[in-house]
């Protein structure tokens, strides 16, 4: 083998051992970009489920409200139920 062929061999070796490191520091960089963004999704997901868990007894406290309002006023489509509240007062 001429030292030119060995030069070559010695390039050859040193930019394949790069080219994996740099290949080896993508893998790394994409891995963590993808736990990244399941935490990401996790947090917003999470608060969202936590938000309503806390929102919702004033919901079903609304809910009850409107269904008392509904159910004082008829119900129903006509105004009746309007017009004797309404009377009443």
């Amino acid at each position: 083998m001429s030292p030119e062929e060995k030069e070559l061999l010695k390039r050859s070796v040193q930019l394949a051992e790069e080219n994996n490191d740099i290949l080896r520091s993508m893998r790394r960089s994409m891995r963590l970009g993808r736990i990244m963004s399941i935490i990401y999704w996790a947090v917003i997901i999470g608060s969202a489920v936590g938000a309503l868990y806390l929102v919702q007894p004033y919901l079903e406290t609304l809910m009850g409200i409107y269904g008392g309002a509904k159910s004082g006023l008829g119900g129903g489509g006509d105004m009746s139920g309007l017009r004797d509240l309404l009377n009443g007062l």
